[in-house]
């Protein structure tokens, strides 16, 4: 009798133990097929490596790209990048780089930007081996000056930032745990620790938590919404910015791949670069394979529980891996990744 308890004791835990694995691997992607799809043109390969984040201004045509050269996530060794311009009038497509006299250990990831009149306000987040900071630059015209530094002990595990102001800005925290069964945790098992923070210029304040890898971050200022990427969830989370900068929770919009990077168009719409495999992606992204599938969706936002969802890009890996955003001007997308040694420009239909 003893014995045939412990036999199905040991089969159940076998049942929940294949389930268990099953589950990460379906709701990572794994198993989904990855069909090359298209219907624009590639203009050009624009060589510089791990163009991560892409913005642009729309009324002076031009793309701010945070570059970081990466051999793999993460690095044991401190990261050497750049914040980089590229004339959108100038059909060569040449990115200048703005940020080499800032002598500073950097490695640029999100960036955000703000324009006032004829001077524009950047942020980024950077990553070093001292610790995690957010710089922000001015920009008047080509010319970039480094403004000021800055450290909290919420500014912990920083992925993505989206300026309110010149002042004043939301940043994701991506991770709570650096290293560990926790860190195992939240990146295969998908559980929500990550977070989302505000700085009203003075004090630093969580608006948003218990989110599965908060990644890219954006904000639609007409409509007062704050968009958060969840790529472990294959999520877009939704909030309503409120009168004092609080966050209030409005839907997940499911986009059924690891969305990254938020980017709009001239009508409101989202542009996301995503990983449609995230296992293939962390694999490359650790140096152990080649490339991995890359993907850009399209999401028109109406209202809650009105949005529809479209695939405009979707490649295997072997013209761009690991894409992570898809930044819009006109005809054109800007579309970077994390790790490869070039991006692309590519033309709508």
């Amino acid at each position: 009798m003893e014995k045939k308890f412990q036999k199905r004791f040991f089969s159940a835990i076998l049942i929940l133990l294949l389930l268990f694995i099953a589950n990460i691997f379906i709701s990572t992607g794994f198993f989904r097929n990855i069909e090359s799809q298209f219907g624009g043109t590639l203009l050009k390969e624009i060589a510089l490596a791990g163009a991560e984040d892409i913005t642009v201004s729309q009324t002076d045509h031009f793309a701010i790209i945070s570059a970081t050269t990466r051999r793999k996530v993460p690095d044991t060794r401190q990261e050497i990048g750049g914040l980089y311009f590229l004339d959108l009038t100038d059909k060569n497509y040449q990115p200048i780089h703005l940020s080499k006299n800032f002598t500073k250990p950097f490695a640029p990831h999100g960036i955000s930007m703000f324009q006032r009149d004829s001077v524009y306000t950047i942020a980024a987040i950077n990553h070093t081996e001292e610790g995690e900071y957010i710089e922000i630059f001015e920009l008047i015209g080509q010319e970039l000056t480094h403004q000021k530094t800055l450290k909290d002990a919420l500014i912990y595990s920083p992925n993505d930032i989206v300026l309110q102001n010149e002042q004043q800005f939301y940043f994701t925290n991506d991770h709570k745990y650096k290293k560990g069964i926790l860190r195992f945790a939240e990146d295969y098992l998908g559980v929500s620790m990550s977070n989302v923070v505000y700085f009203d210029g003075k004090k630093y304040t969580e608006v948003a938590h218990d989110i599965a890898y908060a990644n890219g971050i954006n904000m639609d200022r007409k409509r007062n919404l704050v968009f958060v990427a969840s790529p472990r969830d294959f999520l877009v989370k939704v909030y309503q910015k409120n009168e004092d900068s609080s966050l209030t929770f409005i839907e997940n919009i499911n986009c059924k791949t690891g969305v990254d990077n938020i980017e709009f168009d001239t009508e409101g719409n989202l542009w996301i670069g995503a990983h449609p495999n995230l296992i293939s992606f962390a694999s490359y992204a650790k140096g152990n394979k080649k490339i991995a599938p890359s993907e850009i969706i399209k999401i028109t936002y109406t209202h809650k529980g009105k949005y529809e969802i479209s695939t405009v890009y979707l490649d295997d890996g072997s013209k761009m891996s690991g894409s992570t955003v898809a930044a819009i001007h006109e005809n054109l997308i800007l579309a970077g990744n994390v790790m490869d040694d070039h991006f692309l420009i590519l033309e709508k239909k």
